[in-house]
């Protein structure tokens, strides 16, 4: 006859095998957890891909001049030209410009400090493979600085729908762009009145004209 078990000790020995069997069951689904965690965290949604979208490609003023030159569309890039925006990267040549920078505590040329060229040129600290072939950093601050790179946008038919155009990377800028550069960290700044500002360097395209104002017909 084998050893008669105490039911006490069997009792026992259940008690600890339940425990063990809760700190196991207790670590699993820990473990479980955290894995579900990770991937609701990292999922693409809506199925898209996780890779970040390709950034857009700067294609310069001068790209942007050619559909943006006619009287008749209001001639921005004639606008532009005229601006001191187009002059910003000329302007940290002068004798003044280098005075500021002195003072702002800049070391060397202004033309080549990152404090000044974040605000006097486009594209700054952008990667050489996203500036297109007629892209100029002696341009100055050009379109795409307040506009967006426009290498996807400036194709016609993106460029004539907006909804279109703003999802392949146009911005449409307001006093928050602005205020990226004009604002109190600049050296010399005076304060920034953009519903001032904003009339100096609008260039609306002109609205179409009304029967009454178009030109008649030369006669056949």
């Amino acid at each position: 006859m084998g050893k008669e078990v105490h039911p006490m000790e069997l009792d026992e020995r259940e008690v600890s095998l339940i425990e063990r069997t809760f700190v196991i069951t207790g670590v699993a689904l820990a473990i479980v957890f955290s894995l579900a965690c990770l991937v609701i965290l990292f999922w693409p949604s809506n199925g898209a891909s996780a890779a970040e979208p390709a950034p857009h490609k700067f294609i310069g003023a001068e790209k942007c001049g050619a559909c943006h030159k006619s009287d008749a569309k209001g001639n921005q890039l004639k606008q532009w030209q005229g601006s001191k925006h187009s002059h910003a990267y000329q302007t940290l040549a002068t004798k003044e410009a280098k005075e500021v920078a002195e003072k702002a505590g800049v070391k060397g040329d202004p033309q080549k400090a990152p404090e000044c060229l974040k605000c006097h040129v486009t594209a700054f600290g952008a990667a050489a493979s996203l500036l297109g072939e007629k892209f100029k950093m002696s341009d100055g601050v050009q379109c795409e600085a307040c506009h967006g790179a426009g290498g996807d946008y400036a194709k016609v038919p993106v460029m004539k729908d907006r909804k279109k155009a703003v999802e392949n990377g146009m911005i449409i800028p307001d006093e928050k762009t602005c205020t990226r550069c004009h604002n109190e960290s600049a050296p010399g700044f005076k304060g920034f009145d953009f519903k001032e500002m904003w009339k100096k360097v609008a260039h609306k395209k002109p609205a179409a004209p009304t029967a009454k104002e178009a030109p008649a017909k030369p006669a056949k």
